[in-house]
């Protein structure tokens, strides 16, 4: 299906990426025009914005274990930094529970293509990947479980609660829906009183709808040439709606 200008393609019903390659070997969404993770260096971008916005090094530190919800998950480069950073400071024995929505999943030989420009995920790339089944993988600490459909059904159908939400959809001028007032009060209804958010986007849609969610939301400094990106805490244990 040809591009028009920025005017993304329409998806299809049916569950599947579609991607164009760029030198660098960055994937494009060619449904969204929009690339899967930042030109400038992905694994830092993830780094800042979702382990640090959520302060994960630090709440991970001693844990048994923990909850990590994400929109979008894409080629798996946020699971991985969150899995190498768990099994780095968390407690001998721990298991993190890691659920993603999607709604349009790569394949595993598409994933292991957009991750390969980083060598110190080779191994955990290839141990995730083995264990895959195209639902997620169980690993001996970590278990990744994708949530295959419309994050907008499939959210409010969980009945888990997250202790940190990775926010990563496309962005919200090409992919509207994954940053609904409605979806991001169901995360607010699947996140654990305490639990926390982050987002590159700093859009102010996306700040609004996350603070009459229930959110308390800051702004904070973005990644690269990102002047900021949004983290919060869900204070309250009330619920709402």
């Amino acid at each position: 299906m040809p591009m028009i200008g920025h005017i993304p393609c329409m998806p299809p019903e049916t569950p599947e990426a579609k991607i164009r390659w760029e030198d660098t070997d960055v994937p494009v969404s060619i449904w969204f025009d929009d690339p899967y993770y930042s030109r400038q260096d992905g694994l830092a971008e993830s780094r800042h914005v979702f382990l640090g916005g959520n302060r994960l090094a630090d709440r991970f530190s001693g844990q048994k274990t923990f909850t990590i919800a994400e929109l979008g998950f894409g080629t798996g480069l946020n699971f991985l930094a969150a899995l190498q950073l768990w099994r780095r400071v968390s407690a001998p024995g721990g298991k993190l529970q890691y659920v993603a929505f999607e709604k349009y999943p790569m394949t595993a030989s598409e994933m292991r293509r957009a991750l390969a420009q980083w060598d110190e995920f080779d191994a955990l790339t290839e141990e995730t990947l083995s264990a895959w089944t195209g639902q997620g993988a169980d690993l001996d600490d970590a278990e990744l479980m994708l949530m295959v459909g419309d994050a907008r059904d499939q959210v409010a159908a969980w009945a888990g609660q997250a202790d940190a939400w990775f926010l990563d959809g496309f962005a919200p001028a090409r992919n509207p829906e994954m940053w609904e007032p409605e979806l991001l009060a169901d995360v607010y209804r699947r996140t654990r009183t305490g639990g926390t958010f982050a987002t590159y986007s700093a859009a102010g849609a996306v700040r609004r709808g996350l603070e009459a969610a229930g959110f308390t939301v800051t702004r904070a400094k973005g990644f690269g040439d990102k002047r900021e990106m949004l983290t919060g805490q869900r204070a309250s244990a009330a619920d709402i709606g």
